[in-house]
């Protein structure tokens, strides 16, 4: 268990970091392209990245995100990726691993600001506000088909692969089970694509514990999304191009023609960020970031990930942030790393005595 908790604890820290490294420069990268955002590290003298992003003056890093940047943070600050983390623990908490579809648009409701939801969820938010007289809290009424709410043009993009990381660290060593509580999780808000990401990215989470290597892990993962999926095949192009130096440009040349938040793109460039570097945390996150798309996200997924190995996060990536964790969920305000380490290896144990 001493074990388990430290891998819990790593990936908390890792999640949690990456997503601060990436998140001062994810509005720039989306909307200006790598060439921007490269040009902004270069000027900064972080290039190649490998410690928090300094906010250079009279830039949006500086004027809306400082609190994430170098030598300015003292806390994790809010960002979606950690809220939904935390929302999946807080689920899990209420619900058990029975956890239904209908469960999360009803935690949504509860705990979730629409003002914090972005693309794929602001949709599936919509219909469900416009329904909730009828159904929240005592359930769905009859009729009401949930999957009006993930009808809409960004159901294959990222946010249901960044809302998954969590379901694979509660059960360790049983990815089928992760992945199917990442799809009942992703079904809310997303279809095709963007529930196979999320689903790799739980069965990663749940493989890599009990893997002889990250290789090892990735083989386990890709088990649970079908071998057909754009995400697999996203999957076998990041491998393909494990440890080269330029393979981020390669995938971004490959799917050029995908948003920048899209599932596909950015799940291949996690996967060849982990696999380049599973020695080397600062590398691992600092070069998912470097490679564009969507920043927070990417070093979010790369840096639990990581963690999960059971190898220790460097403290020059969690000592800035002093284990303060701030959130936008309702009622719920700064929460202590140590609270959400308890918390999820009590979830994990809920998940275990409840059997297959």
């Amino acid at each position: 268990m001493t074990e388990l908790r430290s891998r819990i604890r790593a990936a908390w820290q890792g999640r949690i970091s990456g997503c601060q490294l990436g998140k001062p420069i994810e509005v720039l990268s989306i909307t200006k392209g790598i060439d921007a955002l490269r040009s902004y590290l270069r000027e900064a003298d972080a290039f190649p990245l490998r410690d928090y992003v300094p906010a250079l003056p009279g830039t949006l890093a500086e004027q809306r995100f400082a609190g994430s940047c170098r030598d300015q943070m003292v806390r994790s600050e809010p960002d979606d990726d950690i809220n939904y983390t935390i929302l999946a623990l807080m689920m899990l908490e209420e619900y058990g691993p029975g956890l239904r579809t209908e469960d999360v648009g009803r935690s949504w409701l509860r705990w979730l600001p629409a003002g914090c939801t972005f693309t794929a969820e602001r949709m599936a938010y919509r219909v469900m506000l416009s329904r909730a007289h009828e159904w929240f809290p005592t359930g769905a009424p009859p009729g009401f088909d949930l999957a009006e709410c993930a009808d809409h043009e960004f159901a294959d993009w990222i946010g249901a692969q960044i809302r998954a990381d969590l379901y694979g660290w509660v059960c360790p060593g049983r990815p089928a089970r992760a992945a199917e509580l990442a799809r009942v999780d992703a079904s809310l808000s997303h279809r095709g694509e963007g529930i196979h990401g999320a689903a790799f990215v739980a069965a990663l989470g749940a493989a890599i514990p009990a893997a002889d290597s990250l290789e090892a892990a990735v083989d386990r993962a890709l088990a649970e999304i079908p071998a057909e999926s754009d995400c697999a095949e996203a999957v076998d192009r990041a491998r393909r191009l494990t440890g080269q130096p330029d393979g981020d440009a390669v995938l971004r040349e490959q799917y050029a023609d995908l948003p920048p938040v899209h599932t596909v793109n950015n799940l291949a460039l996690v996967v060849w960020a982990l696999l380049s570097h599973p020695d080397d945390f600062g590398a691992a996150i600092g070069d998912v970031v470097a490679a564009g798309l969507d920043t927070d996200c990417n070093g979010a997924s790369v840096g639990g990930l990581w963690g999960l190995q059971g190898k220790p996060v460097p403290e020059a990536w969690t000592k800035p942030w002093q284990g303060r964790v701030l959130t936008q969920l309702s009622g719920v305000g700064e929460i202590e790393l140590d609270d959400l380490v308890d918390r999820t290896r009590a979830v994990i144990e809920r998940i275990d005595a409840a059997g297959d």
